[in-house]
């Protein structure tokens, strides 16, 4: 099983928002490109949250073709329409982990 990890810090002005637009459009679209089984949207404690909250989105993929699929067919489009709504009112990083049984 690999996980796919986007951690978004959000400016404090969009929270709520940007929330929904996670919930309602954007990790729906993800999930119907068929690379993940499931996912996880989560907001981190103890962070700091001057600059706003942190949230991370888990997707599961079960196998790394799964994944490669999703970053060649998929992301680019999503990343892109991502930036054009919320510009530099948001800040993501990602990473790949694979589950260790």
């Amino acid at each position: 099983m690999f996980i796919y990890n986007v951690t978004t810090k959000v400016s404090p002005n969009i929270v709520a928002a940007w929330i929904k637009w996670m919930k309602e459009e954007h990790i729906p679209a993800i999930m119907a490109t068929g690379c993940f089984g499931h996912h996880s949207f989560s907001r981190l404690l103890d962070m700091d949250e001057e600059d706003g909250p942190t949230f991370t989105v888990q997707f599961h993929a079960a196998d790394k073709s799964h994944f490669d699929r999703y970053e060649t067919d998929h992301a680019p489009s999503l990343r892109k329409a991502s930036l054009e709504k919320w510009g530099q009112e948001t800040l993501s990083f990602r990473s790949l982990m694979q589950h260790v049984n």
